[in-house]
């Protein structure tokens, strides 16, 4: 018998642990092993347990590694192994770009209903993406949009915008990364140009209104990395 996916569902809102637990229930081949309200109880709960699929809020503040694309990022470097959805009332295009650009394997919007999580952790197992209704069609709108200053950064690019924006230098950037200096810097100035930015001060703001960087405590450094 084929052991079942195992699933950590990780949301502040009672509500939706609620409803995509009901949601499983009864599809088969899916075992809900834990839910987590915090980015810390997460982060402990896939320290201690094997973890298939881990579908998560986008924004989960309070919790001692943030939340956001910061979190995403920083679950994705950790664990490797572990197949992410991410759960999100966001509608912004460039938000939910931010979000695909990652690398998780799929993205669902709470206006949708929540049947479409079981298809979604499915082929996340099968190493396949997966856009619920509205995410679908906010990313294709804004593709189909898209000028020449705000092309899709790619998942290093968006790293690196992301620490820097977070404080650190470009030879702090490369230690931590394990890349040169030049490197950094060439990704740094690719994101800019491709988001239409000449100031630093501009990476700052799109920073912020995208969702790269989070209203709340940023992540902490991964042990051992």
């Amino acid at each position: 018998m084929k052991a079942p996916i195992r699933l950590l569902l990780a949301d502040d809102h009672p509500a939706i642990i609620a409803g995509v637990k009901a949601s499983i229930r009864d599809a088969g081949g899916i075992e809900v092993i834990g839910t987590s309200h915090s980015s810390t109880d997460m982060v402990a709960f896939l320290d201690r347990e094997p973890c298939d699929v881990l579908v998560t809020d986008y924004a989960m503040p309070g919790g001692n590694y943030g939340d956001g694309i910061p979190l995403i990022s920083f679950i994705l470097r950790r664990y490797p192994g572990v197949r992410v959805l991410v759960l999100t009332m966001m509608d912004n295009p460039a938000v939910l770009s931010a979000i695909a650009a990652t690398g998780v394997r799929g993205v669902l919007s709470k206006s949708d209903d929540l049947s479409h999580i079981v298809p979604a952790v499915h082929a996340a197992v099968l190493g396949q993406t997966y856009f619920s209704p509205t995410a679908h069609a906010i990313l294709n709108a804004s593709k189909e949009t898209k000028g020449a200053g705000t092309q899709t950064l790619t998942r290093r690019e968006s790293e690196v915008v992301r620490l820097f924006v977070s404080g650190l230098s470009v030879g702090e950037i490369a230690e931590r990364l394990h890349r040169s200096k030049q490197t950094v810097s060439t990704q740094k100035n690719s994101a800019m140009r491709k988001l239409g930015l000449e100031r630093e001060a501009d990476l700052f703001r799109y920073a912020i209104e995208t969702g790269l960087v989070s209203a709340s405590t940023p992540p902490q450094t991964e042990v051992g990395s």
